[in-house]
């Protein structure tokens, strides 16, 4: 037996490796991003990879390869899944071919984006199998599991790893790699491939019929297991990485419980009425929405049943669970069930918040640590704070600044960021503000990636409407905040081919941009000018304002840094105004009176183009 200590992510990458996977592809969100990373890093893969300019794309990249026969596999976050419900909720009806899995990691508690949502809602609304891992080796195995049952069923089926599982580290037992061994056979059978309505409504049945055969399989799967506890009244059900804290919570506080673990959808029905039927309590966990809470609620009902049901009245509804919150849940619900002596340990003052052990199990209190806010910041040297400080100034900071998703965002510190909601939003936003007839001048933000992503179309109805704004697209020259993803405007492919690359400028002026101008972020007095002259311009139309420089992170990886700059101390004021604009590599010497630069400077020169006495200057070699 082979064991790795490795990432959740590598964990689902080796069960893809695993599976004899064709192509996989998908776009870059985290806590998603590391799947592709690592395996367009395989050496010698006889599989494709590539990173798709959306989820939308991703997904129909997959398609089309599971419908010749070849295994696909899909990645993304769960907001990406909303980019992609339009080719998934078709696809659910046309089924597939060879194998395909869409991966959709959500993020419960917020760790990195702009909202919650349970990717379980899409398998229950598209009628498709979900697999919600409890544990990194249940992730891992889950996967040639999910693309063998894929192909038995012909219907695409959802993977939901959280961000604990996708960043979670554990030892993984290894299997045997498998190799590509489908190709690719497209047969054509446009009844089965064609959706239009006539062919659409024979599908739709056939999905239907397929939904009781389909819970049946995985309700003999190792995925859904139920563990009676003798002759106990009391059991719980609980699901994905939940039933792993749930579990742990029971063992803790000594309750004897029957309990219901549920990892894959459609949800186990004949298990739920099994555990109902024995039970007189049962109390469901399970991170974020009601699934299996409302499933149980109605097949209780249904088979007039009086086991009594608790849920969201206990367990929260927003952010992710953990094993203090499980106890506390376990503890109200169960406590007669307990074992004395563990409650008697536990601080009764703090029971419904949640549960902490008392001062006999903790360390000894070292008083209060207030430790200084840490907001996160752009980097050392990142293209996009001078684009920001220019807009605001040119601008004035009573225009309105729509931004988008991206280390850009950022810009909220520095006044430049007054609305995000999602990838390309900022464009259409911005259309909307001017169509509404907002009379401050308009400058929204995107980037290269996220231009690309869904940032075109946006741009295409401005024009094509005749919108008064100004769009800044950062151009950072790779897709920074997820971790340096290649796109179509760096000329490389994932595995590092070299390949056309896409000139944004050419984009912009194909759907009708008059005014089109790039410029180097690091260049401040041209990028005041450049962005003057859009103002002046957007009282017409839609300019653009194309910032270029790659990413900070980037060129220190590549070498490309350059020479660091100083401080004159006999020259510097004191004024701060290099302090103000935000590079984490300026500090101020309080006693001295005098700004300092550190040992992070790469050399990007703005300090000293802003500096209105010259005190800064490049260090030579």
């Amino acid at each position: 037996m082979t064991k790795e200590y490795m990432l959740g992510n590598a964990a689902i990458a080796r069960g893809i490796l695993e599976s004899g996977v064709g192509v996989v592809c998908g776009y870059p969100g985290t806590p998603s991003s590391e799947i592709i990373d690592i395996l367009r890093a395989q050496k010698n893969c006889d599989f494709y990879v590539e990173w798709s300019v959306n989820e939308k794309v991703a997904i129909e990249v997959a398609i089309g390869a599971a419908f010749t026969g070849v295994r696909s596999l899909v990645t993304m976050k769960h907001v990406g899944l909303n980019v992609g419900a339009d080719p998934l909720m078709t696809l659910s009806y046309s089924g597939v071919k060879g194998g395909m899995i869409i991966v959709s990691a959500d993020d419960p508690s917020f760790h990195s984006s702009q909202n919650e949502q349970d990717t379980r809602r899409y398998a229950e609304f598209a009628q498709i199998p979900c697999f919600d891992p409890a544990t990194l080796q249940d992730a891992k195995d889950m996967i040639p599991y999910a693309f063998d049952f894929s192909e038995k069923f012909e219907t695409p089926v959802l993977f939901r790893p959280t961000t604990r599982i996708s960043h979670g580290k554990s030892g993984i037992v290894l299997g045997e790699l498998k190799p590509n061994s489908n190709k690719a056979d497209f047969v054509k059978d446009p009844a089965h491939w064609v959706m239009m309505p006539n062919n659409a409504r024979v599908r739709h049945k056939i999905i239907l019929e397929k939904q009781p055969e389909m819970e049946k399989a995985l309700e003999k799967s190792p995925w859904n297991v139920l563990e009676m506890c003798g002759n106990s009244e009391i059991g719980v059900i609980s699901s994905g990485i939940a039933s792993v804290y749930a579990k742990e919570a029971l063992h803790f506080l000594g309750v004897n419980a029957s309990f219901l673990k549920i990892t894959a959808y459609p949800v186990p029905k004949n298990l739920i009425l099994d555990i109902l039927s024995r039970c007189k309590k049962v109390l469901v966990i399970e991170e974020l929405e009601p699934i299996v809470e409302n499933s149980v609620r109605v097949l209780a009902q249904k088979y007039k049943l009086e086991t009594e049901i608790i849920g969201k009245e206990l367990v929260p509804r927003m952010n992710e669970l953990n094993f203090d919150i499980c106890r506390n849940v376990v503890l109200s619900a169960f406590k007669e069930y307990c074992d004395p002596e563990v409650i008697s340990t536990l601080d009764s003052s703090r029971i419904g918040s949640i549960v902490v052990p008392n001062a006999s199990l903790v360390p000894p209190d070292l008083g209060e640590i207030i430790l200084p806010p840490r907001p996160p910041a752009l980097c050392v040297g990142c293209s996009h704070r001078s684009a920001f400080q220019v807009i605001k100034e040119v601008f004035g900071k009573n225009a309105v600044f729509p931004s988008d998703i991206g280390c850009y965002t950022l810009g909220i510190h520095s006044g430049a960021v007054d609305t995000t909601i999602c990838m390309g939003a900022s464009i259409s936003m911005s259309s909307g503000m001017s169509a509404a007839g907002e009379k401050k001048p308009i400058c929204c933000t995107i980037g290269d990636s996220t231009f690309l992503h869904t940032g075109v179309n946006s741009l295409m109805n401005a024009v094509y409407n005749k919108s008064h704004i100004t769009v800044a697209i950062l151009d950072n020259r790779i897709t920074a905040m997820t971790g340096h993803q290649p796109n179509p405007n760096v000329g490389l492919t994932a595995t590092g081919e070299e390949t056309v690359s896409v000139s944004l400028e050419e984009i912009c002026k194909a759907v009708g941009a008059q005014f089109v101008k790039v410029v180097d972020a690091y260049d401040y007095a041209e990028l005041k000018n450049v962005f003057r002259d859009a103002k002046a311009f957007s009282v017409s139309g839609v300019s653009v304002v194309i910032v270029k420089q790659a990413c900070a992170i980037v060129a220190k990886k590549t070498g490309a840094k350059k020479n660091p700059y100083a401080v004159s101390k006999e020259l510097c004021k004191g004024c701060k105004k290099c302090i103000s604009f935000g590079c984490p590599a300026t500090e101020f010497d309080v006693k001295g009176a005098v700004a300092h630069i550190n040992s992070q400077c790469i050399g990007c020169g703005v300090c000293a183009q802003i500096c209105p006495f010259h005190a800064i200057s490049e260090v030579a070699k």
